[in-house]
């Protein structure tokens, strides 16, 4: 066994594996004599099927058996005594050396990167600080207005802010696209949902209107076949609609949840929630700054069969995304390298993250777990039901044992690093539009 040939990669691997010709045959002859003590066929007794016929029927598929299995066997005494972190599965490939006695392999595969972790001196980490105030709270309760908004058919032109439903029919080269076309298609126009030349050339329109009007997509587009390209639409106006939003009284503190109506008890309870929310962003943010920073002191090659597995797991989220907001997957062709700089990132932050874990001891404990899951509770209506429903079964404390991990390791990295605390705007921290 070798495992000194070239590799493509740094983190490629190649080992050789001899099968013994002999050994082989004697074990697919065992599987076949077991195979045919239980065989039945028309015209035999159970079990009395001739040996030639059960080697007949069944001789290839033994044989690929056997070798599978002793091909396994061999690649994994390989692994163990060379003490290879194997990260996917092996490629098997021949290899023709003229033996009459055994049979020829090589198996390549990659392994997993030795990290050895870089002092993170020098690194400046921003803390952002927001106290939730009046100010907050009234800018929640507008973002809930608008959210329960309604539309009310009106007979006027379409502005900012109307919701209108069209029919739409995109040709490129005078032949429709996939993903081009939509029928009673409702949206926001300013929500950025559609593309900014789509929008303006709906502004202005009214309901029975049709309009056909050129744009070009983004060079960055996602739909790699559009990105740059010129197309043309077709587009029926059916509605449009204008907003209108609720006040905030006793019936809108009832829709939110509050029996009695009491506008003071809605907003105790919306800045109970919004602190937390606060606080989740800010650490967030706080997160985000130190993962980019063990991502720059501990550059690492990643194995390909990692990120692969991440692609594929990126774009089943994507499609099921997509999903439940009613886009037809289908018309949508996904690709692979769309997810690959995500993916890539994402493992490598995995393997980063796995070992400042085992050198610092930074494991979950169960009491800090159990806050975690507490703390999200509260924003039910029966939490210590959700508490129960929560370790009822303790698989479904994963998450919360993932987030434990990565807490533990962001406080400790805040002690490597210089903190600067700086103040961040509420609308900014919130993602809210200027």
């Amino acid at each position: 066994m070798d495992s000194d040939a070239p590799a493509t990669n740094a983190l490629e691997r190649r080992l050789d594996l001899s099968v013994d010709l002999a050994e082989l045959d004697k074990e697919v002859d065992q599987r076949l004599k077991r195979l045919g003590k239980n065989m039945k066929m028309a015209g035999f007794r159970p079990g009395k099927v001739p040996a030639g016929i059960v080697r007949q029927q069944h001789g290839e598929q033994a044989r690929h058996e056997a070798l599978g299995d002793a091909l396994g066997r061999l690649f994994s005494e390989a692994i163990t005594a060379q003490q290879l972190r194997v990260a996917g599965g092996p490629r098997i490939e021949s290899r023709n050396t003229g033996s009459t006695t055994h049979i020829e392999f090589s198996a390549v595969f990659e392994v997993y990167p030795e990290i050895a972790l870089n002092d993170l001196t020098g690194v400046t980490i921003e803390r952002p600080l927001l106290e939730v105030g009046p100010a907050e709270i009234d800018g929640t309760i507008e973002i809930l207005r608008k959210q329960r908004v309604r539309y009310e058919p009106v007979d006027r032109a379409a502005a900012t802010a109307d919701r209108v439903t069209i029919d739409f029919l995109g040709k490129k080269a005078g032949e429709p696209f996939p993903g081009g076309q939509g029928t009673d298609y409702r949206f926001v126009l300013g929500e950025g949902k559609m593309l900014s030349d789509f929008e303006n050339a709906v502004i202005g329109t009214s309901a029975g209107e049709s309009k056909s009007f050129e744009m070009t997509f983004p060079a960055e587009y996602f739909a790699k076949d559009l990105a740059g390209q010129s197309v043309t639409f077709d587009i029926t106006v059916k509605e449009v609609g204008a907003p209108i939003l609720p006040e905030a009284d006793a019936d809108f503190a009832k829709g939110l949840g509050v029996e009695d109506g009491d506008i003071v008890k809605m907003r105790a309870e919306i800045e109970a929630n919004l602190k937390r929310e606060v606080k989740r962003r800010l650490q967030a943010k706080v997160t985000g700054q130190v993962m980019d920073s063990l991502l720059q002191a501990n550059p690492i090659d990643v194995p390909s069969a990692l990120v692969d597995r991440e692609v594929e797991r990126l774009m089943q989220v994507a499609r099921q995304d997509m999903e439940q907001r009613g886009m037809k997957v289908k018309d949508l062709p996904m690709q692979p390298e769309w997810f690959a700089d995500q993916a890539r990132r994402r493992v490598s932050l995995g393997l980063i993250m796995a070992e400042v874990v085992r050198v610092h001891g930074l494991e979950a404990k169960p009491q800090q777990v159990r806050a975690m899951v507490v703390d999200a509770a509260q924003s039910y209506e029966h939490p210590e039901e959700v508490v129960r429903w929560y370790y009822a079964q303790p698989e479904r404390l994963a998450e919360f044992e993932g987030a434990a991990v990565e807490a533990n390791v962001v406080d400790w990295v805040l002690t490597q690093v210089q903190g600067v605390e700086k103040p961040v705007a509420f609308g900014e921290l919130m993602g809210q539009n200027p």
